[in-house]
This record gives structure tokens, C-alpha cells and sequence, in this order.
């Protein structure tokens, strides 16, 4: 796994789904770029995820603040997580770039829940200041769609693109070989 430093500022008027589709492509390209299988083949797999709650990006608090803000409008309602996916195929440079959503139900939550909540450090590094495989699953009454998209790969999606991709480099391949 190489991570993938890239700008990650939504852009004015910028619609969540293709934001993450832009976030996702931009990081698998700026890794890719730095892979070096030889003449071997590899697939490279860039993924942004965020929480939209009517139509606002929430991507990982800034701070304390932001944090708090993010979970009171999360409080009592439903939300969607969208992982943009591109997968960039090694050596010939065939993209391909997916979006994956998840409708997830929030229990309402007290300002003590909040205050507890942040006092475990949790939700600083989370898209919508939360964190469903740790103590804030506790928080989420239902989730309709892909568990692991919520916690920012959906494993399912990806190993589906993967199957994909090498059935199109096998049929490419036999397709190549036979003229």
C-alpha cells in the first residue's frame, strides 16, 4: 500500500459522486506513476471515501470543532458513504473508475454522547467524524448496501473490478495472440 498525497479540496459546485471520482483517479495516477513492475503486470487501485448528508461533503474534521459539528447534523438521521474506485492497469494504462454508496442510519445522539465520543480520540481521522468498525458503530441503527464501504473499501466491489479487469487482459491477451 503506498498512499497517495494528493489535494483533496472539493471543487465550487462540485456534485459528492463526482468528487470521489475525481479524488480516487487522481490518487491511483499519482501512484502509478511511481510503480515499477518491470515487464510484470499489477493493478493499481486509488479510493477516496466521504459521508454526504443533503448533498455536503463531510471528509475527515479539521478539529474538535468540526468533529462536533459533523456528528449533530449525522444525529437522529440517515446519510450515504460514497468510495470512488479507479483502478489503473499496469502497463497499459486502462482505467477503469467505480462509485460505490451506502445508506446508513444514525441513532440520535446527545450532546454527552458527542463529548464521550470525541474524548476517544476516534473520530479525527474519519470521513464524517466516525468510525463504524470502532466504538461509533455503536451509533449506527442500519446500514442498507456494502458494511466495508463504510470503512472506506468496499472489498466486494473491488475484488468484483478485479475479476473484471484480468477476464479483459486474458480475452485481450487470446485476442492478441491469435492474429
Amino acid at each position: 500500500m503506498r498512499p497517495a498525497h494528493v489535494d483533496e479540496t472539493p471543487l465550487p459546485g462540485e456534485a459528492a459522486e463526482a468528487y470521489v471520482q475525481r479524488v480516487a483517479t487522481t490518487k491511483a495516477r499519482e501512484a502509478a506513476k511511481s510503480l515499477d513492475v518491470g515487464a510484470g503486470r499489477a493493478v493499481v487501485i486509488g479510493a477516496d471515501t466521504v459521508v454526504v448528508v443533503d448533498g455536503r461533503i463531510l471528509g475527515k474534521p479539521t478539529d474538535a470543532d468540526d468533529a462536533r459539528r459533523m456528528l449533530r447534523l449525522l444525529s437522529g438521521r440517515d446519510h450515504h458513504v460514497l468510495t470512488g474506485l479507479t483502478f489503473i492497469s499496469i502497463p497499459d494504462g486502462v482505467e477503469t473508475t467505480d462509485v460505490e454508496s451506502t445508506l446508513v442510519s444514525f441513532l440520535q445522539l446527545s450532546d454527552k454522547d458527542i463529548e464521550n465520543y470525541l474524548l476517544t480520540g476516534e473520530p479525527f481521522d474519519k470521513a464524517g467524524a466516525y468510525g463504524i468498525q470502532g466504538i461509533g458503530g455503536r451509533f449506527i441503527s442500519r446500514v442498507e448496501g456494502c458494511y466495508f464501504n463504510v470503512m472506506g473499501l468496499p472489498i466486494s466491489r473491488v475484488w468484483s473490478v478485479l475479476v473484471r479487469i484480468e477476464q479483459e487482459q486474458k480475452e485481450n491477451t487470446t485476442a492478441t495472440q491469435g492474429k
